[in-house]
């Protein structure tokens, strides 16, 4: 589910997944309807959470209530309750969901047995995130300074063990001298400090360099620049270029 920063929209109406109009109930209907309806109910969620994402990522959770969500989504607030029964869970799937996008951007580290090409994908993939959702790392952010109690369960439980999958595969690089003998943890902190940075800390950014934002072609120049940063930091080498490296001239 991807979603981007979410603008006060005009007065929506959002149809009930559970009130579809009515049709012959018979075998070729009933599909087409289960269908329309969870569409209408995976769109419905999708517009919620994005609203809440951008109220979550300026008020906090102590600060966001329903009722700016559903202002914010130009709808009921019943319509919000319906699909969240209470702020936090709506908060807690907001966490969620960003740890299933950045989940999905180490995919990398299984896509290739090439560290430089899994290491920079992922950077790539996180850099594009922080581009495409700030306020979602912000809301990350901001649970993390405020000491996770409302996710502790969700780094113990899929943060902690998604991570240590990662770690067994830098160090199987490192055995096989396709990175320096670095800290996996260390680099992949190092990693997610550096990518998030373009999304926690874009005001800061934004005033270094005037006030002005990274246009998508500076900030695509710029991921490159960490790219080859964090693989130089980490001395990742390409199992083709170790090979022709150890290769016998002679030969």
């Amino acid at each position: 589910m991807k979603r981007d920063a979410a603008p006060m929209p005009p007065k929506a109406n959002m149809r009930d997944d559970d009130v579809i109009a009515s049709i012959t109930e018979n075998e070729e209907t009933r599909t087409p309807l289960r269908r329309r309806k969870a569409h209408i109910r995976e769109s419905n969620e999708a517009h919620l959470l994005a609203c809440a994402e951008a109220v979550f990522a300026e008020r906090g959770l102590d600060g966001a209530s329903t009722a700016m969500i559903a202002e914010r989504a130009g709808l009921p607030k019943a319509n919000v309750h319906y699909y969240f029964p209470t702020k936090l869970a709506l908060y807690r799937r907001v966490l969620e969901d960003l740890f299933e996008d950045w989940h999905r951007a180490a995919d990398t580290f299984e896509c290739s047995d090439d560290p430089v090409e899994a290491i920079g994908g992922y950077v790539r993939a996180k850099m594009e995130l922080s581009r495409r959702r700030p306020l979602g790392s912000k809301v990350w952010a901001s649970e993390i300074i405020h000491g996770a109690e409302h996710m502790e369960d969700i780094l113990t439980e899929r943060v902690k063990p998604w991570l240590d999958s990662r770690v067994k595969v830098i160090d199987n690089w490192i055995a096989r001298g396709l990175l320096a003998p670095v800290n996996p943890r260390t680099l992949m902190y190092m990693i997610w400090a550096t990518t998030q940075h373009y999304a926690d800390f874009d005001a800061q950014i934004r005033a270094l360099k005037g006030k002005r934002a990274l246009t998508q072609k500076s900030f695509e120049a710029t991921t490159e620049e960490v790219v080859q940063l964090v693989i130089r930091a980490c001395g990742a080498v390409s199992p083709a270029a170790q090979h022709e490296e150890g290769a016998d001239p002679s030969r």
